[in-house]
C-alpha cells in the first residue's frame, strides 16, 4: 500500500540519533507526546525494519519510512499526513545511512554520516567519499526539488566554536580538515546552515560522550544540523536543542533538535 500524497505545508521537523530505537524507544515516544512534529527524523536506528517499533508511532498517527540494518546504522522517516517518492540509500552502499521523501512542497534527507573512526583510518576515507557521493546525490535532486532539507547526525563539527574545546579536538576525527572540507562541498550545492541563520553567535551542542561526565560539564559538540535550501531560509522561525532530553535515565548521546518554519 502506498503511502498518501501530503500535501500540508512542513512546519516543524525534527532529528534525532536515538542511539537503538529498541532501546530509547519509551522516549522517544514520550518526547513525541509533548513535541508533536509534523516530521521526526531519526538515525541510528539499530533495527532492521521488522524490528521497528512502527506500530507504537502509527497510533500516534505517523507512517513510518525505514531503511534499517541489523544492530548498526539506520535511519528512519515518521511522518505526519505521508510522504512521496521515499529514496533509500546511496546507490553501491550497503549501509542504512540514508532516507529521503517529498512532504508537501519540500525534500527531506537525514542522514547518518559516519563517524570515521580516526584521520587517515579505512573507515576516514569511507565518510569522505560517502559524502562526496551524498553531495552528487543532492546535486540531482535540486534539479528538480527547489525546497531541501537536510538534516541528521553528520558527525562533523563545522568550526571551531561547535566544539567545547577547540585546542583538544582541533585537526582530529570530526574536526579535521578535510571532514569540514567534505562537508563545506555539500553547502555550497546552496544549503544553508540553520542554526546559524538564526542564531549567529551562539554556543550550542547536540552531542556528549557518556564518558568522564561529559553531559554534566556540558563538554560537547554540535555534529547534529539542519541545512536549508535558500527558499526555506527566510521560512526559519527557530532552531532548538532539547538539551534537556539528553539527561535522565538511558539517553541517547545525542539531543533532539527541532527546526520550526512558517
Amino acid at each position: 500500500m502506498s503511502a498518501p500524497r501530503a500535501t500540508a505545508a512542513l512546519a516543524t521537523i525534527a532529528t534525532w540519533n536515538v542511539n537503538s530505537i529498541r532501546v530509547r524507544h519509551d522516549r522517544v515516544v514520550s518526547w513525541l507526546e509533548t513535541h508533536p512534529v509534523d516530521v521526526l527524523c531519526l538515525q541510528e536506528t539499530k533495527a532492521t525494519n521488522s524490528q521497528f517499533p512502527t506500530s507504537a508511532f502509527e497510533a500516534m498517527g505517523y507512517r513510518v519510512f525505514l531503511h534499517g540494518q541489523k544492530q548498526f546504522n539506520g535511519v528512519a522517516l515518521l511522518v505526519k499526513g505521508g510522504a512521496d517518492d521515499v529514496v533509500c540509500g546511496l546507490e553501491g552502499d550497503d549501509q542504512a545511512r540514508l532516507i529521503g521523501a517529498s512532504v508537501g512542497d519540500t525534500r527531506v534527507f537525514t542522514a547518518y554520516v559516519p563517524m570515521g573512526q580516526a584521520v587517515g583510518a579505512e573507515k576516514y576515507v569511507y565518510k569522505l567519499q560517502w559524502l562526496a557521493r551524498f553531495r552528487d546525490l543532492l546535486a540531482q535532486e535540486l534539479k528538480t526539488h527547489p525546497n531541501v532539507v537536510l538534516c541528521g547526525d553528520f558527525n562533523v563539527a563545522p568550526e571551531p566554536r561547535d566544539t567545547h574545546d577547540p585546542a583538544r579536538w582541533e585537526g582530529g576525527i570530526l574536526c579535521s580538515d578535510q571532514e569540514r572540507e567534505a562537508l563545506a562541498a555539500v553547502r555550497a550545492l546552496g544549503f544553508h546552515d540553520a542554526f546559524r541563520a538564526v542564531r549567529p553567535s551562539d554556543i550550542a551542542f547536540t552531542w556528549w560522550d557518556y564518558r568522564a561526565q561529559a553531559f554534566p560539564k556540558n563538554h560537547g559538540l554540535r555534529i547534529d544540523h539542519f541545512y536549508v535550501t535558500a527558499p526555506l531560509l527566510n521560512r526559519i522561525v527557530s532552531v532548538v536543542v532539547d538539551r534537556e532530553e539528553r539527561g535522565g535515565e538511558q539517553p541517547s548521546d545525542h539531543a533532539p533538535v527541532v527546526l520550526t518554519l512558517c
